[in-house]
């Protein structure tokens, strides 16, 4: 919002300054001296309304009070863009791991984002938080919103195809649905939230093909996907419950949850992998892109959209992710696609829109602050 400069005062003439009555002329009085509207003998104040702005001679209309608002791009455009990056993920990260280890994708990826919203803070000049039990709470957000589940999914698709570890991430909805019943008061089960929380799992079972004993699939893998997705709304509640009443910006928050995130996997990445001998040039722009875009970018876009559209709608784009990860990671990638991938997908996000759906009430204070860089 740009600040409207305060007209320059008038120069005051003699008269206006003068002792004795002043004549009642043409000349309209400021709004501000109601008291001289009042009484034609009344000494008017020299110091003009801030509340009104100086006309021209000869002008007929007032100057505008400010510039027209800065436009920006239809949300509907913004929606999908997010969509498509958050969707397409999933196939970076599978790149990344073709030239780096987990640890180290994961790590590259936290450092992009970081830089690219350390620039949008200095932009808006947003300071970090000052509060060390913050900080503290933070910490914990960063393990389970980027830290681990990153990690996980990075390790998991070295053994499973990125299709499926899109589908898995589908699956956090309902992993917070069963978490919250435990976890949050406030969200008591109905009827038609079990029913989604069913329905969700029977859609995970026919994308793992249970009826096959789950025959072809790298159970280790896919089991890391699941954890991932589970990561997310443990680190959900614990940003709902313990940081909702800060104070501070949400572009704040996620810029301080990326930098401990980033400084933990500078931690765990030595201990587990050595540095790069090569830096092969696809996956070093996948993890790049991955960083800047699906980390750092992604989020300036969902905050846009929370302020715009509100978190309810914001949070849509969830449904759209694992659709657009499989059609990435066919079309791209090659990646075979059995029949009952989508058919137990589009069961996974039937059962996950009933998980959220509820009464319509007012929404809380903490919903209206995106989860920080939640998404893969």
């Amino acid at each position: 919002m740009s600040a409207t400069a305060t007209p320059e005062p008038p120069p005051v003439s003699a008269s206006a300054t003068a002792v004795r009555p002043a004549p009642v002329t043409a000349t309209a009085p400021t709004t501000g001296n109601r008291a001289a509207q009042s009484r034609p003998d009344a000494v008017p104040d020299p110091r003009p309304d801030r509340r009104t702005r100086a006309v021209p001679a000869g002008s007929t209309s007032p100057a505008p009070a400010s510039a027209p608002p800065r436009r920006r791009l239809d949300w509907r455009i913004r929606f999908g863009a997010l969509a498509l990056i958050w969707g397409f993920s999933f196939l970076l990260i599978k790149v990344g791991t073709y030239g780096y280890a987990p640890f180290q994708v994961t790590l590259g990826r936290l450092l992009a984002g970081t830089a690219v919203l350390a620039v949008a803070m200095a932009v808006r000049r947003v300071r970090l938080p000052r509060s060390g039990r913050t900080w503290a709470h933070l910490a914990v957000a960063a393990l389970f919103l980027n830290a681990l589940p990153f990690s996980l999914f990075a390790y998991a698709e070295l053994s499973i195809p990125s299709t499926l570890a899109g589908i898995c991430n589908a699956t956090s909805p309902l992993w917070g649905m069963a978490l919250s019943l435990v976890a949050l008061s406030e969200d008591r089960p109905t009827r038609r939230r079990v029913a989604g929380l069913g329905l969700g799992f029977l859609g995970v079972l026919t994308v793992l093909g249970g009826w096959q004993g789950f025959s072809g699939l790298d159970l280790t893998g896919t089991a890391m996907a699941l954890l991932a997705s589970l990561c997310y709304p443990i680190g959900w509640i614990h940003v709902r419950r313990t940081l909702s009443g800060t104070g501070d910006s949400a572009l704040a928050l996620t810029g301080a949850q990326l930098l401990l995130g980033t400084a933990q996997l500078a931690v765990v990445t030595p201990l587990f992998t050595s540095a790069p001998e090569e830096f092969p040039l696809l996956p070093t722009l996948a993890v790049a892109a991955l960083g800047a875009l699906g980390t750092g970018f992604a989020m300036l876009v969902q905050f846009g959209l929370v302020e715009e559209v509100g978190p309810t709608t914001a949070q849509m784009v969830t449904y759209f992710i694992p659709v657009v990860a499989t059609a990435a990671g066919v079309v791209v990638l090659g990646e075979q696609l059995d029949w009952n991938t989508p058919v137990g997908a589009l069961v996974v996000l039937a059962g996950a829109a009933l998980t959220r759906s509820r009464a319509r009430t007012t929404t809380s204070a903490a919903e209206s602050r995106p989860s920080a860089a939640r998404r893969p």
